[in-house]
């Protein structure tokens, strides 16, 4: 896709790059680390936009014509927020209670201007099997998800042999709800 404004992705996530990639956006990428924190009286779903919008605007100071793009990613499993693991048993203690459960990963999205600021997210429901012990710590052994909202990267073994259903975007639960960011884009 071209346009006139070139387009800034904030993340140093691979998934996240691949995906604008593989969309056919060019882009560049910056990234300033902002602390991932949120009022606590926000709504959970309202979170991801928000985390978004704070990653997007520590650029604001660094842009001229271009558009930014920042997203943040949250797996939601009994109204609590599952962020990313410290460690090994963190992990372990997200991927057992997401095991043989359905949880939300709500991927928020926003497009930051001089001018202009857009944020939106996007829910899919996730579905694990009964995961076992053996499967969890083989996962987190082989695969160190602790960069991964919820302990787990729906595009790896863990996602292979443990989902048995999504209702919504596999990409928002990759970390970038493409459908919507190409109608966003379009729209800017």
């Amino acid at each position: 896709m071209n346009f006139t404004r070139a387009l800034i992705l904030a993340s140093k996530s691979p998934r996240r790059q691949q995906l604008l990639k593989e969309a056919g956006y060019g882009f560049g990428i910056k990234t300033i680390d902002v602390e991932e924190t949120y009022p606590d009286h926000l709504l959970i779903a309202d979170v991801p936009s928000y985390l978004a919008s704070k990653k997007a605007k520590a650029l604001l100071p660094e842009i001229n014509q271009e558009i930014v793009i920042a997203s943040d990613t949250i797996v939601v499993c009994d109204e609590q927020v599952l962020g990313k693991p410290k460690d090994h048993q963190e992990a372990s203690k997200m991927l057992q209670l997401l095991s043989g459960r359905t949880h939300q990963v709500i991927t928020g999205v926003c497009l930051l201007s001089k001018e202009k600021e857009i944020t939106f997210s996007d829910t899919t429901a996730v579905t694990f099997k009964n995961l076992t012990q053996d499967e969890i710590d083989y996962y987190i052994a082989n695969y160190q998800p602790f960069d991964k909202a919820g302990s787990y990267g729906i595009q790896e073994w863990i996602g292979m042999i443990g989902i048995t259903n999504i209702s919504g975007s596999y990409f928002t639960v990759m970390g970038l709800p493409v459908h919507r960011l190409y109608e966003e884009l379009d729209n800017f």
